[in-house]
């Protein structure tokens, strides 16, 4: 009798992983400005592309000269190249004490680690960070890359606790004080803030990175249960708000919700960005094979 095959991680079954090992993220690379030739050779995870022709110049490599085209005209011209930049991917986990309920941070941990596994598949450095207590360094991951590097990424992921006060927009702020690279950041959250997401979202783009927004919100946040009076905590400042049951109250919710979201979607879509919205209850392989690849997000 074969005994079962142990799991790689907690956080993905195998059978998942495996799938997502052949997905990737469909984040457009960013070129560099005109090259010559002689930078072929450049630094590892790029490459070049065929750009334009100019005059050859006295000093000029010959390597690059378009041979063809001299034979007819008899005038040496010089083949231009650009360079696609290595794109660095970085996956920030909001860990804030509003992620803990409802099961939105073990889906937040999931997603994280099946984007992980995507960037790393496709042989580019992957950053992991947790945004948790405000005022505190983000714990992170950084620039791991090749797929040796996946239990690394794995156990940082499966450490992270959830449980901290630190607002979305000031958590962005501390890892981009730690980032370095040009490319894409899927930023996983619940995106229950009442600060600055246009400074946030412009702060990550001035850095380069195109950014993937998911909101993670649980059951309860999409279809809440209003029926009698409420007590609202929140759970990371405290502040107590009664609501009273009204017919109305629902609606004024759902416009709300819909509201924050389609504000936030387009912040990012100005920003060559993107955004989508997801249950914590939702199984975990409907969103990442069926909901991503249609909504463009990976292939």
């Amino acid at each position: 009798m074969m005994e079962p095959v142990p799991q790689f991680t907690t956080l993905l079954s195998n059978r998942t992983l495996h799938r997502l090992e052949r997905m990737r993220l469909m984040a457009a690379r960013r070129f560099t400005s005109k090259r010559r030739g002689e930078h072929l050779s450049g630094r590892g995870g790029s490459s070049i592309e065929f750009s334009d022709y100019r005059d050859y110049a006295p000093g000029d490599d010959t390597r690059f000269v378009d041979w063809n085209i001299f034979a007819r005209l008899h005038r040496p011209y010089l083949k231009l190249f650009h360079q696609e930049e290595e794109m660095h991917l970085a996956v920030l986990v909001d860990a804030s004490a509003s992620m803990r309920f409802e099961g939105k941070m073990e889906r937040a941990l999931a997603l994280a680690a099946a984007f992980g596994v995507m960037g790393i598949m496709s042989g580019e450095p992957v950053s992991a960070w947790a945004m948790r207590q405000a005022g505190e360094e983000p714990a992170g991951c950084s620039r791991v890359r090749g797929k040796g590097s996946l239990r690394k990424l794995f156990r940082f992921l499966e450490g992270i606790e959830c449980g901290g006060d630190c607002p979305l927009e000031k958590g962005v702020e501390a890892v981009l004080k730690h980032h370095t690279g040009r490319g894409a950041v899927v930023l996983l959250s619940d995106f229950l803030t009442t600060g600055d997401l246009k400074r946030s979202f412009n702060a990550l783009s001035s850095a380069g990175l195109v950014v993937f927004g998911v909101q993670i919100l649980g059951p309860g946040e999409i279809h809440p249960d209003v029926s009698e009076d409420l007590r609202f905590v929140d759970s990371e400042t405290g502040t107590i708000l009664d609501v009273s049951a009204s017919p109305h109250l629902l609606e004024i919710y759902q416009a709300y919700r819909t509201s924050h979201a389609s504000e936030i979607a387009a912040l990012l879509r100005q920003r060559s960005g993107r955004f989508l919205t997801v249950s914590a209850q939702d199984r975990l392989d409907d969103t990442l094979f069926d909901l991503l690849p249609r909504k463009g997000w990976v292939r």
